[in-house]
């Protein structure tokens, strides 16, 4: 047993090693900002909303939104949206409305993938008076759906707003690139995803922000190293023509198994679900990296 831990421990040295030394590092457990409620322990993805730090819950949970308090980590308030929670994995905004993606799709086997648009105004008042809207969609490049847990290239956990679209960012499993893909919020009826770009990552990416003409992409790989990806826009809506710059934070067993991210003027917000292992468990927390530290 103790050899196979040192074996264990060995590699976790190894991989880090190597990741610090073809990335640049930071620390992920120095900013954090608090350990989030365990109403949070599946926390999936981060947005602003009008200075509102906003946040849900994956598949299995209940389908309500959640605000943060961004120097406590509390939750400051709960809104109830009646909505069915399929795979909710990813939350973004436009001016008036929040969009919760119900996208997850690990074996890669959906085929009623969607997105939930609501007037935010409509979640302050009684929950029969709450505004939705459904904006169903689908990958044109998917032909086969069969089982394949962890080993596909059509789950996603990530979306931004910009320009009226809504833009989605694959969680590819199998290549460990993300297919930045498309979608039309005021198209009815089911649609199929426009394909922009794709770049290789090296990891899985679980969440997206946008901010000052940056792309944000965070994630992690089956080794749960973590890693932080930020791209320029060099032409409207176009982020992949260019080598972002990649951080290395840590490892998911000490930091979470990270699934939110969200920028605004001060700085980077992150935040992890509870992550278990055989050497422990690391609970759900919220980080605050200030912007000058990603200069």
């Amino acid at each position: 047993m103790m050899t196979k831990l040192h074996l264990f421990f060995g590699l976790l040295i190894s991989l880090s090693f190597s990741a610090q030394k073809e990335n640049q590092w930071l620390k992920l457990n120095r900013f954090e900002v608090a350990v989030l409620s365990d109403s949070l322990k599946e926390n999936s993805g981060l947005k602003f909303y009008n200075h509102r730090l906003l946040t849900i819950n994956d598949s299995g949970n209940s389908s309500e939104i959640f605000e943060i308090d961004t120097t406590s980590g509390k939750i400051k308030d709960i809104f109830k949206t009646q909505l069915k929670n399929g795979d909710w994995e990813a939350i973004t905004s436009d001016s008036a409305s929040v969009f919760v993606g119900d996208f997850g799709n690990n074996a890669g086997t959906r085929k009623d993938l969607k997105i939930h648009k609501i007037l935010f105004s409509s979640l302050q008042k009684p929950s029969n008076s709450i505004s939705t809207q459904e904006i169903p969609f689908y990958y044109p490049e998917q032909t086969e759906f069969t089982s394949k847990n962890l080993s596909n290239n059509f789950d996603a956990e990530a979306m931004v707003f910009l320009n009226g679209k809504i833009h989605i960012f694959t969680k590819e499993w199998e290549s460990k690139s993300t297919t930045h893909y498309i979608v039309d919020p005021n198209v009815s009826g089911n649609q199929g995803a426009k394909k922009s770009e794709t770049f290789h990552t090296g990891f899985v990416v679980t969440d997206a922000s946008y901010f000052e003409k940056k792309l944000y992409l965070i994630g992690y790989t089956k080794n749960a190293e973590v890693f932080l990806s930020i791209f320029e826009e060099t032409d409207s809506g176009i982020f992949f023509s260019q080598k972002p710059r990649k951080y290395f934070l840590g490892s998911a067993f000490s930091i979470g198994q990270i699934e939110g991210i969200a920028v605004d003027e001060d700085g980077v917000y992150i935040s992890g679900e509870v992550f278990t292992s055989p050497l422990g468990r690391s609970k759900q927390r919220l980080y605050f990296i200030p912007s000058l530290k990603l200069k």
